[in-house]
């Protein structure tokens, strides 16, 4: 799981690509410099290292992800829940909704996702 762990560079450039892919690497350079502001060299150097820790694949020129935007968002939710509520989903819940209001589509979600996970 600890592959998941993205940087906020990281995570930006990985954002670009699975809204983009499968993008060209020159594509991907321009979208960096526009997006991001990084230098040919920077992008390349952080795919590089995406690629070597099994997050992206550049095969002929040709950028894809090969780890889902939903499998890194889990592993941050849950080392978020982890570290700042001590895994408690109750204090994170009581935290994140203090104040706020649902409405009534957002709370019927959320209690159809209760549901299906205590089946």
């Amino acid at each position: 799981m600890e592959q998941y762990k993205l940087f906020d560079a990281e995570h930006k450039f990985v954002s670009l690509i699975w809204e983009n892919e499968p993008v060209n690497s020159t594509e991907m350079v321009g979208l960096c410099l526009k997006k991001l502001g990084w230098k040919k060299s920077t992008t390349y150097t952080v795919l590089r290292k995406l690629c070597e820790r099994g997050i992206l694949k550049n095969e002929d020129a040709v950028v894809t992800s090969l780890v889902k935007r939903e499998e890194v968002q889990k592993y941050e939710s849950e080392i978020l829940i982890e570290k700042a509520f001590n895994g408690s989903l109750p204090q994170f819940l009581t935290a994140f909704l203090d104040g706020k209001r649902l409405t009534s589509k957002d709370a019927a979600a959320l209690k159809t996702i209760i549901e299906q996970a205590i089946k």
